[in-house]
């Protein structure tokens, strides 16, 4: 470490002052001087000011240096020394403020990853899900949730498999992923002062912008869609200076904190068409964790199938002819910020990410991605949907095709859960169930079912 004892030599030396001289004009007896330069010893604060003078320097930036070198010393984990640096800067410059600034940090609880209003959320199923899969698939290797929607299979399974790949085709839900499970660099510290920044701004000073313009006093309160469009500006004008976990955390902590104050049913396919009440908001900081085991992708589930393997591969397609990228348009749009032209009430962009398992085509989608994804074992969740009233709350994929496609890869057993729907419309699910079927993998049998399609 270079400190204040190497800058005092340097500084003795270039001034062209012998030590024994130093010792005759301060009265510093000569051993402590050579131990002082070999770095052996600090200099007291008596010391720096008696050589600051003989030196001819400025005393405060060597006891500056000093102070520095102790703090430094104090600290017993390498590791974490430059985050412990900036915590204490931090509590210098706020003070008695720091906690009510930084409340994430110890006193306000994050935001859960099950917190957020999603179709399909299977966050009540997990436990069953999971204890499924570890008792009729026996292994910890890779495990692979290729539609990871809300992301709540795939944190479970995370602490019990040695690798977790994570898929899903939103944008949004990529980088939900990345500030819940991502494993890359950041600091809490940073991101809590960006987000108490934020909660001190004074909205009515705010102008107008994109999200304003186009959502306030529809999706959202006018004012808050001032702030949200604010926010969203500005951390793409500092996103230089962030890591990507860094930002990818900030943008998720906004989703997640504006979720609740949507004026919607649950999806931005309409908004509630009655007055907005203005109620208090607060940006929130995520839960977010960094985990090694982790990777993140966001591609189309049957082109990573051909290019990924995997012991578990757990599967939950969209089934009806809904699809997620125009229902969550609005955080399409917010985490892209390419500010596109914007077309009729639900104000959505041109279409883009469309999913073939909305569509007439579905069971060929099926198919395909179960004869090119390289598994041990396919666990496929399915919905017992296709006895809803509303065409477009009815499966795509039939039960019996299901059946049909995993039995030819092997042994295929199937479990049921009662649960409730989440339904944001009037669709009326009657005996609603949740299928989870289980297939161990024959390699063989598999190849010869699917000759024509393999890795295509």
């Amino acid at each position: 470490m270079y400190g204040v004892c190497q800058i005092l030599k340097e500084i003795r030396e270039h001034r062209g002052i012998t030590l024994q001289s130093v010792h005759a004009s301060s009265g510093i007896h000569l051993a402590q001087l050579s131990r002082i330069e070999n770095g052996k010893r600090l200099p007291t604060l008596e010391q720096i000011q008696i050589l600051a003078k003989i030196y001819k320097c400025d005393e405060k930036r060597l006891i500056i240096q000093r102070e520095s070198d102790r703090i430094i010393e104090s600290i017993p984990y390498p590791e974490i020394a430059s985050e412990t640096l900036k915590v204490a800067e931090a509590k210098v410059i706020y003070g008695s403020q720091y906690l009510t600034l930084f409340p994430e940090i110890f006193i306000e609880p994050k935001i859960g990853l099950e917190s957020r209003r999603y179709i399909g959320n299977k966050a009540s199923l997990t436990d069953w899900i999971m204890s499924i899969i570890k008792k009729y698939t026996p292994t910890s290797g890779t495990f692979c949730d290729i539609f990871a929607g809300s992301g709540s299979v795939a944190k479970k399974a995370i602490p019990l498999f040695n690798n977790v790949i994570i898929n899903d085709f939103l944008f949004s839900n990529n980088i939900i992923y990345h500030g819940f499970f991502g494993n890359g660099k950041w600091s809490v510290e940073k991101v809590s002062e960006i987000i108490a920044s934020y909660n001190a701004i004074e909205i009515e000073h705010l102008p107008d912008n994109y999200f304003s313009i186009n959502f306030g006093g529809k999706f959202f309160e006018y004012k808050l869609a001032k702030l949200i469009g604010y926010i969203r500006e500005d951390l793409e004008k500092m996103r230089s200076n962030l890591t990507y976990k860094e930002y990818a955390v900030l943008i998720a902590s906004l989703i997640y904190s504006i979720d609740k104050h949507a004026n919607t049913v649950g999806h931005f396919d309409a908004y509630i068409k009655k007055p907005i009440t203005e109620r208090p908001f607060r940006l929130k900081m995520i839960d977010a964790q960094s985990y090694p085991n982790v990777k993140i992708y966001r591609e189309d589930s049957n082109s990573l199938a051909r290019n990924i393997s995997c012991d578990v591969a757990y599967i939950d397609p969209p089934y009806n002819s809904r699809q997620y990228c125009r229902f969550y348009h609005i955080y399409e749009n917010l985490v892209k910020w390419e500010k596109p032209a914007l077309y009729g009430v639900a104000l959505k962009p041109a279409p883009e990410n469309m999913s073939g398992f909305c569509t007439s085509r579905a069971p060929l989608y099926f198919e395909d991605l179960i004869a090119n994804l390289n598994a041990q074992y396919f666990v496929v969740s399915y919905n017992n949907t296709y006895q809803s009233k509303s065409k477009s709350s009815a499966n795509k994929i039939k039960l019996e095709q299901i059946l049909d496609v995993l039995n030819k890869c092997g042994k295929t057993q199937v479990f049921e859960h009662s649960y409730n729907a989440f339904n944001t419309g009037k669709t009326v699910f009657v005996d609603h169930k949740e299928l989870l079927f289980v297939t161990q993998v024959d390699n063989e049998r598999k190849r010869k079912a699917f000759t024509t399609l393999l890795r295509g």
